[in-house]
């Protein structure tokens, strides 16, 4: 890795959702935010779903912000969510795009129970509207979350993931079975670069790598939006010793989410996107 200087104005944010997943914004205005805020490297995530990355492209080059095409892939380990980005995906690759339909069906699946599972606790949200978000892109909880609140059951996205939403509580489904190994598995046949997101939501950080970096995973997100300098720090420390990539992004899903996860709202090191690209061009 090249020095550590941190740039004044975040340029770089490589965790970023549209509506094709559970963001608020299309693509294209995506692109047109970020371009805006003054960012020149912009990774598009959306969970198991690739759909956004042709129009978010085009947007890109017209607007000259850089895209990193990826996806977001959501397993768990030991009942904790694990997620795995993939960096620069190949979306002309017909085993990968089957299997993220599969994905996105299985996603259908569970939030339908979620959201059966708060009907019969007395929340009269609609689930005829949160399919839609199906016909178009894939779902996820942050859509629930937000039928909770338009009925008035939350005051925020936050606080109906902390009461509704997370493990253990009331409308919490589990997924189905897919593992991180078999995510990282589906990132490298597709030649992209496997990613740990948001290492802390595993529970046990050591425990998940000690799993997933002999199944190859290759990086480790450290400059996450909702983590503290003394984390990022940790997390850096960590991925050095284990021979990792570093990435970071806000996990930006659109305006007034959760806090911490406003679009370039992380500094991240200019060697960040360096370091990812020269990975991605020696894959080749």
């Amino acid at each position: 890795m090249t020095a550590d200087a941190v740039p004044s104005v975040p340029t770089i944010d490589l965790h970023a959702h549209t509506t094709a997943s559970d963001g608020l914004l299309t693509p294209a205005e995506l692109i047109a935010e970020a371009s805006a805020r003054g960012l020149s490297v912009l990774g598009v995530t959306d969970h198991d779903t690739i759909d956004g990355l042709r129009e978010a492209i085009a947007a890109g080059a017209s607007l000259g912000v850089t895209i990193v095409p990826g996806v977001e892939l959501s397993t768990e380990i030991d009942g904790r969510e694990t997620h795995i980005l993939g960096y620069y995906v190949n979306p002309e690759d017909g085993a990968f795009v089957a299997k993220l339909a599969d994905l996105a069906a299985g996603r259908v699946r569970r939030i339908v129970r979620m959201v059966e599972r708060l009907q019969e606790l007395g929340y009269a949200i609609d689930l005829a509207p949160i399919l839609v978000q199906a016909e178009t892109g894939s779902i996820g909880r942050p859509h629930v979350a937000r039928a909770l609140v338009a009925i008035g059951a939350v005051g925020g996205v936050s606080e109906a993931f902390d009461r509704f939403l997370k493990p253990g509580k009331p409308g919490w489904v589990p997924r189905e079975r897919f593992t991180p190994e078999d995510a990282v598995a589906m990132i490298l046949a597709n030649g992209a670069i496997p990613v740990l997101a948001h290492p802390f939501t595993t529970g046990d950080v050591a425990h998940a790598l000690d799993r997933l970096i002999p199944a190859g995973l290759v990086g480790m997100e450290v400059f996450y939006g909702e983590y503290s300098p003394e984390q990022r720090a940790a997390l850096l420390a960590i991925a050095r010793d284990r021979g990792l990539l570093a990435t970071g992004g806000s996990d930006y899903h659109g305006p007034a989410f959760k806090e911490g996860r406003d679009l370039g709202s992380v500094e991240i090191p200019a060697w960040v996107f360096d370091d990812l690209r020269a990975c991605h061009q020696q894959e080749r």
